[in-house]
């Protein structure tokens, strides 16, 4: 991706993680959805242009989604949709691979949550390893070879009760829609996504107002450096907490809110 597409892409990255880590988002469902969004959009070359064309306004832009999408996805997956058409592209064809590596992020995001991420990329590893080689599969897998639900059901044979739920998801996901590429390449792009985010540490931080990029910046490099590894940043806002963050990481709490500090000072009072 160039220029616009990273930009666009990095902003629906954020509010992603701000989606998936609320307590109201169910991230197995906002994967289904983005990853039928993404199916439509890779299927629809008018539509992709229609969604992506800078010449349309970005609210035009956002109202042809909600027309198309209201009431058959989830308010959150039509909410990010809607966040990434109103944002410019460098290349129609970028918004289809966005609207996937979303897809791919939910699905991680909910086996992280549920403590399943290492067994999730070791699923699919070992799936990718047994694809590549069987021959009979990789025909069966073919792009040229038709029947999305036939090769659906062919997934769900060999997966289904033996892995994780994100594992059996994203390899169907693999093997009904691979967009012109084999299956063993689509899993791999996957696993590179699993990767990447099981080598992160989750900050879970509370903010009585949006942080700016420059201080999410420093943040991030001050929690990585104190950390030793690379550090994702989900930001909740909550007024009540008056100032100062509430941090999360690894299970330790690093409080310097306002109303820790009023609260450590009615403890000493009372005492």
């Amino acid at each position: 991706m160039q220029g616009p597409s990273r930009v666009a892409l990095a902003a629906g990255q954020d509010r992603l993680e701000l989606l998936v880590s609320s307590a109201g988002t169910d991230a197995a469902r906002l994967a289904q959805d983005l990853f039928g969004v993404t199916n439509l959009v890779a299927s629809n070359a008018a539509l992709r242009r229609a969604l992506t064309e800078s010449s349309r306004p970005a609210e035009t832009r956002a109202a042809l989604v909600a027309r198309l999408l209201e009431g058959k996805v989830s308010a959150s997956a039509l909410d990010l949709v809607s966040g990434l058409v109103r944002a410019q592209w460098s290349d129609s064809s970028d918004l289809t691979e966005a609207l996937e590596g979303l897809a791919v992020s939910a699905e991680l995001s909910g086996a992280e949550k549920a403590g399943r991420l290492d067994r999730v990329e070791d699923e699919l590893f070992r799936f990718s390893r047994t694809v590549a080689g069987d021959v009979t599969l990789r025909d069966a897998f073919a792009v040229r070879t038709p029947g999305v639900e036939r090769k659906r059901q062919l997934v769900a044979t060999l997966l289904s009760g033996k892995v994780a739920p994100e594992t059996l998801s994203l390899a169907s996901q693999a093997a009904t829609a691979p967009r012109g590429r084999r299956v063993e390449q689509v899993l791999e792009k996957f696993l590179e996504a699993a990767a990447a985010r099981r080598r992160q540490l989750v900050a879970e931080i509370v903010a009585a107002s949006p942080l700016t990029e420059g201080q999410r910046s420093r943040l991030g490099t001050t929690l990585s450096r104190l950390y030793g590894r690379d550090i994702r940043l989900n930001v909740d806002i909550d007024p009540e907490v008056l100032g100062g963050l509430r941090i999360i990481v690894a299970g330790e709490l690093i409080d310097s809110t306002v109303l820790s500090r009023l609260n450590t000072a009615k403890r000493t009072i009372a005492g």
